[in-house]
């Protein structure tokens, strides 16, 4: 029987993106351990599809609830879940132990806990604070890098008959995220409006708009400045899904946002727009993504310094 090994990761996209090296550094330790991931199943599917986790299990289940009351009964079918792991790697917020001690009541595994967010203070990249607890495993210096292999994805052009492609007519695909989860890390729209119409000018490019409800109407409003027969709204798509699709991109630009960790996390090269957000602790750990960043803030971004960054990525125009 393998032995099971459980992460419980709840957060937003980036969070769980920037704790991927985690879940490579145990499937590469404990090569024949079933990895199980207790989440967000429409973040954790992500680590499903990059082949990462075993299995993805709700963590917004009601009976947990009762993980977090001191002494309270306990669910049997949560109990002979817990009970049947080997090693529990939790980061919840769980600041009086309460979880964990509910935990140690009905399973035996060892327990590790990591930290729910790094210290925003302390100049350590989030990847290696919550790297530092697998320590405990003997396991040091793992690659702190989320990568996240998609390759069948990004090479099923390559893979097409000829009959299914016409190569003539295939176009590089530029794809823009124009928001966040905060409107203060977000470029101004009619900055992306400008930019959007001079590459569709300049560039033969194809165009995936990248969005979900925080974008709102924006993505319809943007994608007018863009030629219709080149142009794909993602709006709210499956994470799983809408990693396929990037994976298939040429080139990105994005915010500071978990959009750009996923293109990050898939290779791809491009911009990241940078506002006033700790560069040591949350900036993506790509060498592709090229970080444009003013002392203004994002205010004070040209859209003649993101297009000349873009048009100079290296992608066939």
């Amino acid at each position: 029987m393998r032995s099971r090994i459980l992460v419980i990761r709840g957060g937003a996209i980036g969070d769980f993106l920037l704790t991927l090296p985690v879940l490579s550094a145990l499937r590469t330790q404990f090569p024949q351990a079933e990895l199980v991931v207790l989440g967000y199943p429409h973040i954790a599917q992500l680590a499903a599809a990059g082949g990462l986790a075993d299995e993805v299990h709700p963590i917004e289940a009601r009976a947990l609830a009762s993980f977090f009351a001191p002494q309270a009964p306990l669910p049997p079918d949560l109990t002979q879940f817990f009970a049947s792991f080997a090693l529990i790697l939790s980061y919840l917020y769980d600041p009086d132990e309460v979880f964990q001690q509910s935990v140690r009541r009905c399973s035996s595994a060892q327990f590790i806990a990591g930290p729910h967010r790094p210290d925003e203070h302390g100049g350590v990249h989030a990847t290696e604070a919550f790297l530092k607890p697998l320590e405990r495993l003997a396991i040091f210096d793992p690659d702190p890098v989320p990568r996240l292999n998609l390759a069948a994805a990004r090479n099923d052009l390559a893979t097409a008959t000829p009959s299914s492609r016409v190569s003539a007519t295939y176009r590089a695909t530029l794809a823009v995220h124009p928001g966040s989860g905060s409107e203060r890390k977000n470029w101004p729209e009619a900055r992306w409006a400008r930019l959007l119409e001079r590459l569709a000018v300049l560039t033969r490019w194809n165009l995936l708009l990248v969005g979900g409800e925080a974008e709102g109407d924006r993505l319809d409003r943007l994608a007018q400045y863009w030629p219709a027969e080149r142009r794909e709204i993602a709006r709210s798509w499956p994470l799983a899904e809408l990693a396929a699709r990037l994976a298939r991109c040429a080139v990105f630009a994005g915010h500071d946002s978990g959009i750009t960790h996923l293109a990050a996390a898939l290779g791809l090269p491009g911009v990241l727009l940078w506002g006033d957000t700790s560069e040591a602790v949350w900036r993506p750990r790509s060498d592709r993504l090229c970080l444009l960043r003013e002392p203004g803030g994002l205010e004070a971004l040209t859209v003649e310094r993101v297009l000349m960054a873009l048009t100079s990525s290296g992608v066939s125009q």
